[in-house]
């Protein structure tokens, strides 16, 4: 039996190859056959889950609470010293310099990340605006958001704090921070389904060894990780405590 591994979509573009290095080093690690399929949208994933098709995936912390909860996932892991952090941003010449400059009317460009939305529109309220006052757009990725940003096309933007970091200097100049959240006790998860519950101690091991392997270290940096890290059942039942009071 083949297992599938998938992954949040939100992951930066040009970490596509990292997670299929990562896939290869994986079923070596674990000795099992482990498929990875990438999907291009998270409603594309959530059908796929839906299905029972997943049995790994490295999830956004929206994701990871719905998966333990309502699938019989469990948390093994996270990225060290990455937390999941949202920002607002708009163009670096708009007329904007906090959340109290805005105003009902103004068009919001957006993917379907649910988890940066949620924190998106949290940090939106001191300003009474929410879904029924703005004019949304869900495009497929942050690249697109930024751009329609940068021809005009939208007053504002919710990102992924790391997707701002990994753009290029020459478009982070053109771009301007109106607020970003401070959450910290939000992070991406690498979750096991049920078909490999058995395997689960196996694989948290293998994970948060894996820096300290040369191959291992290399397929990190090749992800941008600098190691994994346990997470416990505690912490995954905080995070969701955590999600849940957000919405």
């Amino acid at each position: 039996m083949t297992f599938q591994l998938t992954v949040s979509p939100d992951f930066p573009p040009n970490r596509i190859a990292g997670w299929y290095i990562f896939n290869t080093w994986l079923q070596k690690a674990l000795d099992l056959p482990i498929h990875l399929e990438l999907y291009p949208s998270f409603e594309a994933q959530r059908e796929a889950i839906g299905q029972g098709k997943v049995d790994l995936i490295y999830a956004n912390p929206y994701d990871a609470a719905m998966l333990i909860r309502e699938k019989g996932f469990t948390a093994l892991a996270r990225p060290q010293g990455k937390m999941d952090e949202a920002v607002v941003v708009t163009a670096a010449d708009a007329p904007y310099d906090s959340v109290d400059d805005l105003k009902p009317g103004l068009r919001l460009a957006v993917t379907n990340d649910p988890a940066v939305n949620l924190l998106g529109m949290m940090m939106l309220e001191p300003a009474e605006l929410n879904t029924s006052n703005l004019e949304v757009r869900q495009v497929e990725s942050y690249p697109v958001a930024v751009k329609l940003l940068l021809q005009g096309e939208a007053d504002l933007a919710f990102l992924l704090k790391e997707a701002l970091e990994k753009l290029t200097a020459t478009t982070r100049k053109q771009l301007k921070v109106l607020v970003h959240s401070q959450i910290g006790d939000l992070y991406h998860t690498f979750l096991v389904g049920p078909r490999l519950a058995e395997k689960q101690e196996a694989i948290r091991t293998a994970l948060v060894n894996m820096h300290t392997d040369a191959k291992g270290k290399d397929v990190l940096d090749n992800l941008g990780f600098p190691a994994w890290e346990a997470v416990s059942a505690d912490e995954a039942e905080f995070m969701m405590n955590l999600i849940e009071a957000l919405k």
